[in-house]
């Protein structure tokens, strides 16, 4: 018999059917048993009659929590079973795991009159049993959105003839600088982990590829204990030739967010808003714009907030944060697009103006950063020059010969889905990667 899913199972009323899962309730007396089994759709009350199957006894005293068996049964409707008015009376029961008792506690139980409450695992000591703490409904559903947001960014750009690429994360030199790579035993020489795709984006462009994205892993090699920072995580980078400027990349963009955003809403959001506290908002497009000085500006004049002239440069974590109250206050928006950063401040693969103004922007949302996003510089000369200006000659010499034999002008981003999760349910990025990697976590 085939396996049914438990979101399918009230199309079988009536019918014997097969379903699996892991034990998320069990309660036995002496006349009956109840089993609330859970698979990745749903859950369902298994009902056990012990009168009338006495071989099943045997079976069900061995059950544990988060066992994992499989039912054979016959679904019947009952108006008494609050899971859907569903149950499955039970035929066969086969232990296909017996689960020890949990190392960790995966929510916070309440107090009752004979029972003292009991709290949650921290993060950390729920992460080094991460598979076990994975099987929560918030967790399962958190990374079901994650998969719809990125099958309908991937989607968007498919339609627009978009190339899916893979590139190289091991390489032979610094991505954009020496700082913040790892290092890697390379056969008889060191070897770099890619913090970013940039480069090899950028060589599809030279390639004439004309529109490419990618999903895959990114490395960083910094010691921040933040709440949104971590070592690895998974980028999602597009890049695309042809451009007249800066701003069709952030048009992209923002169509290519509002899209995601609409399909995680449109499956998931009632969901998200029950289980995470936090609305599915689907942004209107264009985004909010401002240049840095002006958004410097605004903070101080609305919320009193003052920076040394010497970090108007680039956006402090403080301004980043504020920003949202800002553009919630001027724009009701989620979303902000910033401008016009110092030279010094952004890579030197950045397109400049006649002015050296950067061509490029940084994409805010719910006060925090999740793009940088640029016209690229794609005349071999200039690129050269600001190459050598930052003392990366040498380091990016494979790189600039991309750009010797005829390039067009291009320019991208990239964006971190595990972040994107992240502000979606509101959460720290150690509870939206299925894994999370940081400078003291290396395990599991």
């Amino acid at each position: 018999m085939d396996r049914t899913y438990i979101s399918e199972v009230r199309s079988h009323i009536g019918e014997t059917v097969k379903v699996q899962g892991f034990i998320e309730n069990l309660r036995s007396s002496k006349a009956m048993a109840f089993i609330v089994l859970k698979d990745i759709t749903g859950k369902l009350q298994i009902t056990v009659e012990k009168e009338d199957h006495p071989d099943l006894v045997g079976t069900i005293d061995q059950l544990t929590g988060d066992s994992v068996i499989t039912v054979v049964g016959k679904v019947m409707a009952n108006d008494y079973v609050k899971m859907g008015g569903i149950e499955m009376i039970s035929e066969t029961i086969e232990i296909e795991s017996i689960a020890d008792a949990l190392p960790i506690v995966r929510k916070e139980i309440a107090a009752t009159k004979k029972k003292k409450a009991v709290e949650r695992s921290s993060i950390d000591q729920r992460i080094d049993y991460r598979w076990i703490d994975l099987r929560t409904d918030e967790n399962q559903l958190m990374f079901k959105a994650q998969t719809v947001m990125v099958n309908a960014m991937r989607k968007y750009l498919l339609d627009k003839s978009f190339i899916e690429i893979h590139t190289p994360k091991l390489i032979a030199a610094a991505s954009e600088s020496g700082s913040e790579v790892f290092k890697v035993d390379y056969f008889d020489r060191n070897a770099y982990l890619a913090q970013s795709p940039q480069f090899y984006k950028q060589m599809a462009m030279a390639s004439g590829f004309e529109r490419i994205f990618e999903v895959g892993p990114v490395f960083r090699a910094e010691k921040s204990y933040t709440n949104k920072h971590t070592t690895e995580f998974t980028g999602f980078d597009l890049e695309f030739s042809y451009i007249n400027s800066f701003r069709d990349v952030m048009h992209l963009e923002e169509e290519l967010l509002k899209a995601a955003l609409q399909a995680v809403k449109d499956a998931y959001g009632q969901e998200i808003e029950e289980t995470f506290g936090l609305p599915v908002v689907v942004p209107e497009t264009p985004f909010p714009v401002v240049k840095l000085a002006d958004l410097y500006k605004g903070l101080e004049e609305d919320f009193g907030y003052t920076v040394d002239e010497s970090e108007k440069g680039d956006l402090t974590t403080e301004a980043e944060r504020l920003s949202y109250d800002w553009v919630k206050k001027h724009y009701n928006h989620e979303f902000l697009f910033v401008t016009d950063y110092d030279a010094e401040k952004r890579a030197f693969y950045h397109m400049r103006d006649e002015n050296g103004v950067p061509q490029g922007y940084d994409l805010i949302w719910r006060g925090v950063e999740i793009t940088t996003g640029a016209q690229r510089e794609h005349r071999y000369d200039v690129l050269k020059k600001q190459a050598e200006e930052k003392g990366l000659g040498q380091d990016v010499e494979f790189y600039l010969e991309f750009f010797r034999y005829g390039c067009p002008p291009h320019g991208g981003f990239g964006l971190g889905i595990d972040r994107l999760t992240m502000l979606l349910v509101g959460l720290s990025i150690k509870e939206c990667m299925f894994l999370f990697r940081g400078p003291n976590r290396l395990t599991p």
